[in-house]
């Protein structure tokens, strides 16, 4: 059995570098989970994981989880991916509901639910939720799906400069048909309620939460419409859709990204309370910046049948998932129009404007996005 204790998990005199990729367990694995976190940890070495001589300086931290008493690692950075490991005796009967305030309460980035002689069951912080089969070789097949995740890069950071102009202060046509494309999809159902967070946690995990996804709540899908040519609107994090209303706070300008600093730059007025942008800014700068025709961009947690998908479900907010549906974009046979798969995920669409995405695509979408 391997050890699961962070201090003895890289072997002395090794020194690891920046890119270096490496692992730490948490937490002592019992009962069906001791097996699986040893085969983890094998699998990881021969996928060039190294031991972390300390676990909150790991770029892969296994949380051994206790589901009656879930005890959070707190790390250090966001670079610091965390997987909640944990164990059912029998599948249950809604995985997503089971799984998912675990993941939270944990404060992980992704939940692995270990059932044996059924598999492990992921769950991500999108809601994504799908099962990777108990077959020889599961710990591989887990590390496989679990790498991509762990190595995808944020950009979620914000910079926030005063400089919107004054005759945007109250908004304009496109922030006010932003605002109604989000009653819309309230009315069309496309708006999962946010998940209560703060009955999951207290008032430190909650902010720990916020500053390490730098989110302002678990909302799901999000909007943006053109402003001109390098800049566009976007609806915030963690505002409900349905009620968008002022523009600096509920609708951001984004009018830059620093790709050195990996942060997005909003125009905002003065005097407004600050709330970041969506995650998926970053997707959205990509698609408007490479196709000149698209002149709004809708996300939302919904399927499209015959669509092209991303391989990997990258996290929201990651340079990785932005490229993949960029590339799909582009791909696409008009990119202007084009409504193109995240994996476990829902769908990203383009057009000239909210409305006619929402006209195009509202006769074909299906509520349930199909998880593998």
């Amino acid at each position: 059995m391997v050890t699961a204790r962070p201090e003895t998990l890289r072997p002395p005199g090794r020194v690891a570098t920046p890119s270096t990729r490496t692992l730490a367990v948490a937490g002592e694995p019992a009962g069906a989970l001791a097996p699986l976190v040893d085969d983890l940890v094998r699998a990881a070495a021969a996928s060039a994981y190294e031991p972390a001589l300390h676990a909150v300086e790991a770029s892969l931290v296994l949380n051994i989880v206790d589901p009656e008493r879930p005890r959070p690692f707190r790390r250090r950075a966001r670079g610091t991916f965390v997987a909640a490991l944990w164990s059912l005796p029998e599948p249950p009967e809604d995985g997503l509901r089971a799984t998912y305030p675990m993941l939270v309460r944990a404060l992980a980035n992704i939940s692995l639910c270990y059932v044996p002689g059924h598999g492990v069951l992921f769950t991500t912080m999108e809601r994504g939720h799908y099962l990777v089969p108990d077959s020889h070789g599961l710990a591989a097949a887990v590390l496989e799906r679990l790498e991509p995740l762990a190595s995808a890069r944020l950009v979620i950071e914000n910079e926030f400069r005063t400089d919107l102009e004054p005759d945007l202060w109250e908004g304009e046509e496109s922030t006010a048909a932003l605002a109604e494309a989000g009653r819309r999809l309230d009315r069309l159902e496309l708006l999962p309620a946010p998940f209560p967070v703060e009955e999951y946690v207290g008032v430190r995990e909650l902010r720990h939460i916020e500053r390490l996804y730098a989110i302002g709540g678990l909302s799901y899908g999000n909007l943006s419409t053109r402003k001109d040519g390098s800049r566009f609107w976007m609806s915030a994090s963690g505002v409900d859709k349905a009620k968008l209303g002022q523009p600096g706070r509920d609708i951001l300008l984004v009018s830059g990204y620093d790709a050195d600093a990996a942060r997005i730059v909003l125009s905002v007025p003065p005097g407004v309370a600050r709330r970041r942008v969506s995650v998926d800014a970053i997707e959205h700068w990509m698609i408007y910046r490479q196709n000149p025709e698209v002149g709004a961009i809708l996300h939302v947690h919904a399927w499209v049948e015959g669509i092209v998908a991303t391989d990997v479900n990258y996290p929201c907010g990651t340079a990785e998932l932005a490229s993949s549906v960029a590339a799909l974009v582009a791909a696409a046979p008009d990119p202007g129009h084009a409504v193109v798969g995240l994996r476990n995920h829902g769908i990203t669409a383009t057009g000239p404007s909210l409305r006619e995405i929402l006209d195009r695509l509202e006769p074909r979408l299906l509520r349930q996005v199909p998880m593998s």
